[in-house]
């Protein structure tokens, strides 16, 4: 293996083509996310896809070149430690991707795509090219086609809601009242108690709605006695 990697023939070929439909994977996958604005990209997912692919191939060569050392060396070949060693380390690159904001959470397809990138370079890198090929056309298609379907899902949606009222003014009954009336679930709420100026500072998480429903509520709000300011996402 050694041989192939350092002369042309064609082993070697089969080794560019393993390395060349990697990154054409990748770059496919990475194309999609790329279109959406995505921080991993084309190019990101291109090299994770190619480097998984190296790596494997220089697994293999290292399996073949010391693979007949006896078994009472001190030498031990395991083959799988770089495959071992690219699952794992993949992580930290999705974790980069991967963004809270209060509670939404960006980046999850991404980094789970970088996953994806990492696998079909492993699995070009071995050469097995049937189950690598139906795995990028479904990952390829899961991105675009069910992205269109997110429309038609039902699904909860959460709204941080914020309302800051003046002194000696309790208007949390309302808020209740309020939120009734909308059918919206108060999941969590926090509260704060300014002492000097004697203001209050409540944080409601809002569920249960279908629709975005933020700025209806804020005016509702608005209308009751002593709100000074309503904020919400």
């Amino acid at each position: 293996m050694l041989h192939e990697l350092n002369t042309f023939g064609p082993s070697s070929l089969t080794i560019i083509i393993k390395l060349l439909l990697a990154a054409l994977a990748g770059a496919l996958i990475g194309m999609e996310r790329e279109k959406h604005g995505r921080p991993a990209g084309v190019r990101t997912h291109l090299i994770v896809a190619l480097a998984s692919c190296l790596m494997m191939i220089i697994s293999e060569s290292v399996y073949l070149k010391y693979g007949q050392v006896p078994g009472t060396s001190i030498l031990r070949i395991d083959p799988s430690r770089i495959a071992a060693q690219i699952v794992a380390g993949i992580g930290f690159i999705g974790a980069g991707v991967i963004l809270k904001e209060g509670l939404t959470v960006r980046g999850l397809t991404t980094a789970a795509c970088l996953w994806l990138a990492a696998a079909i370079g492993m699995g070009f890198g071995m050469g097995i090219y049937l189950p690598t090929v139906v795995s990028t056309v479904i990952g390829i298609s899961a991105l675009i086609f069910l992205k269109r379907l997110e429309p038609y899902i039902n699904k909860d949606r959460f709204l941080t809601f914020r309302v800051e009222v003046d002194g000696g003014v309790d208007i949390y009954p309302q808020l209740e009242q309020v939120f009734a009336e909308h059918s919206i679930i108060i999941t969590d709420v926090s509260c704060s108690l300014q002492p000097r100026s004697g203001e209050t500072h409540y944080k409601f998480v809002l569920t249960q709605h279908r629709t975005r429903i933020g700025r209806e509520l804020a005016r509702t709000v608005a209308e009751l006695d002593g709100v000074k300011k309503i904020e919400y996402q």
